[in-house]
């Protein structure tokens, strides 16, 4: 009997254990799945708990209610993956499981304190993230009694997992803000290391300008060196210095903790693959999925699902002996709240940046590219339904796995 493991049970875990399941022989492979925990989290779901749109329960799950009953279930820490003997040292039991082929999904994690002076004094009081369900729901009792001030955000360094996430809290402070009467109140201020207020250019651009539009300041190339939480203030590289009343943070970005004891990853333990087969480039019977390897495209869970049919179609050639095909083009799809019930959407992938048309019939749409919606809203609202009852499931959506230009006006 073969062993087909996976780490991790998230987005990309999941997705991989369901379509697996349906592929491999049961009477030739077993399936193996190993996560820390039991609960699964809806992260884009984050970002709507410190507005009250949403709350712990609506982006929380049991993860064993999207995994197939053949995929047996292992809660565990993971001690340590050992690629060279093909074996995996869990902490439960101190179990050792030998695999045949492995598939790396344990996703991307905050470090605040790799911050100088970030967790010392103002971490969870006037200092938050968003980007964890405590963090999330610590922020949202805060800013049910705030009175306003200078809400500062800031991004502590590239790559980040979600990176419209940033924008699209401020639009909702913007639209919070507005609704509560407060917003000549607030100042709002995003201070990021990139050139602009996206990583592509005529994306960019139109953001920047609906940051101009709402009030809201942008400090660009910023690059943080620490927090003063005694001054309330963040001073840069080359010495600026930013005060703040509330400081929301998106910190820096690892891969897990077991890719560093393993051994396997970049400086920020992302394990190093193919960005076109998904394939590790040190082991050929590692693959990888989601926000734990290196690829150059966004760290998102529309981005996993778009690996997913590449993923599997090379892990199915190898198998039969056959070399991957390099078919992953970088797809990232992603739906931008701009607040008062209106979003954006934007189509990417390594080489396209986002371009105006219409989603995802041509001409038709319902949704709008590079342009505000009341429909892009919606269907940011409706991805949480399609999340839990589609997508984690491995079902086909209406969507390919590589970019189309259909609709698309260049």
């Amino acid at each position: 009997m073969k062993t087909f493991l996976i780490l991790g049970a998230g987005t990309g875990g999941t997705m991989v254990a369901n379509k697996m399941a349906a592929l491999l022989d049961p009477l030739e492979w077993r399936i193996i799945i190993v996560d820390r925990d039991e609960t699964h989290y809806y992260q884009p779901g984050f970002l709507f708990i410190p507005f009250g749109i949403y709350n712990a329960p609506d982006v929380v799950k049991p993860k064993r209610d999207f995994l197939p009953r053949r995929v047996e279930v292992i809660i565990s820490d993971i001690e340590v993956i050992e690629p060279e003997k093909n074996r995996v040292r869990l902490m439960k039991d101190n179990k050792v499981i030998n695999y045949d082929i492995l598939v790396i999904a344990t996703g991307s994690h905050i470090h605040p304190e790799e911050t100088e002076g970030m967790v010392n004094g103002g971490w969870h009081k006037n200092i938050f993230d968003f980007y964890t369900l405590e963090g999330a729901t610590k922020l949202s009792r805060f800013l049910k009694f705030w009175k306003g001030g200078r809400l500062v955000l800031n991004i502590t360094e590239m790559p980040i997992k979600c990176p419209v996430a940033p924008l699209e809290f401020l639009f909702l402070a913007d639209w919070f803000f507005h609704e509560r009467g407060i917003r000549d109140k607030v100042e709002l201020v995003f201070a990021t290391p990139l050139p602009g207020a996206f990583t592509k250019p005529r994306a960019s651009g139109i953001l920047g300008n609906m940051l101009e539009e709402k009030g809201i300041y942008l400090e660009p190339d910023y690059n943080i060196m620490e927090v003063d939480s005694s001054k309330n203030k963040i001073i840069s590289y080359d010495e600026r210095e930013i005060e703040y009343d509330l400081l929301v943070t998106v910190p820096t970005n690892k891969g897990s903790d077991v890719i560093a004891r393993s051994e396997m990853g970049d400086e920020l333990d992302f394990v190093p693959i193919d960005k076109y087969t998904l394939q590790s480039k040190s082991w050929e019977n590692i693959w990888v999925i989601g926000d734990a390897g290196n690829a150059p495209t966004s760290k998102a869970g529309s981005v996993a699902h778009f690996m997913l049919d590449v993923l599997i179609d090379n892990v199915l050639r190898y198998i039969e002996g056959l070399p991957p095909l390099p078919k992953f083009d970088g797809h990232a799809n992603c739906f931008i709240e701009s607040g008062f019930e209106k979003g954006i959407l934007i189509d990417f992938n390594y080489d396209v940046e986002p371009l105006p048309g219409k989603f995802p019939l041509p001409g038709f749409g319902p949704f709008s590219l590079l342009k505000e919606s009341a429909a892009n809203h919606w269907g940011k609202m409706m991805f949480r339904w399609m999340y839990w009852n589609l997508l984690l499931k491995g079902e086909e959506l209406p969507f390919t796995s590589q970019l189309s230009m259909a609709g698309k006006w260049v």
